[in-house]
């Protein structure tokens, strides 16, 4: 969701991002740091069961991944490190969230299934973005699924903030049930595709690609 109005989102953080530069801050410090106040956000406020405070510091560190971006491609400086770096990262930040979730759970919420439930989100949205990864290593192409990193983020954040404003849990409960299975179909496509690709290379006489 994200990326897809990533136009709009651009110029509102462009500004800050001029400032950042004009203090000689670098892209990558800017992913650094958003990656440490996502997961201080996540690992911090959620088991607390601070949940609305901890979504909006996660939602205001959230934007450095646009930041950065933004910085990298005004300065000239983007690098394929700097590349490697933000996905490596935003893993830790995606991880830091669910794993966030997965305490409250067991701390606040006293929540077994949802605890599971926390946790399945976190593993298979691992799984999808290495499951990307390793097939375009190989030479494949796997960017296809109903759960993309931003949207899964979107869903989580939104429905989390909003059911702590409204006093409504079930909101976070029912974006945790629907975000285990869009990950996890999400991942059986990937898998299917990659396969179907595999088997088409196999037919050419071309069993290894990349």
């Amino acid at each position: 969701m994200l990326d897809r109005f990533r136009a709009f989102w651009t110029k509102v953080v462009a500004p800050v991002a001029h400032l950042l530069i004009r203090l000689g801050v670098s892209a990558d410090v800017v992913t650094l740091v958003g990656t440490l106040g996502v997961s201080a956000g996540a690992l911090v406020f959620y088991p607390q069961g601070e949940l609305l405070i901890g979504t909006l510091v996660i939602t205001a560190f959230v934007f450095s991944d646009l930041v950065d971006g933004y910085m990298a491609r005004t300065t000239g400086r983007s690098s394929s490190f700097g590349a490697f770096l933000d996905s490596t990262l935003d893993r830790i930040g995606d991880g830091a969230i669910f794993a966030g979730l997965a305490l409250y759970f067991a701390w606040e919420g006293d929540s077994r299934l949802y605890l599971v439930l926390s946790l399945v989100c976190l593993v298979m949205g691992s799984v999808t973005s290495y499951a990307r990864s390793r097939a375009e290593g190989l030479g494949y192409t796997a960017k296809v699924g109903i759960a993309e990193r931003a949207d899964r983020l979107v869903a989580i954040l939104v429905m989390t903030g909003l059911g702590a404003i409204f006093d409504l849990p079930v909101l976070m409960h029912v974006a945790l049930w629907a975000l285990a299975i869009a990950s996890t179909i999400t991942v059986v496509q990937r898998i299917w595709v990659v396969r179907q690709q595999a088997l088409a290379a196999l037919a050419d006489g071309n069993p290894s690609v990349g």
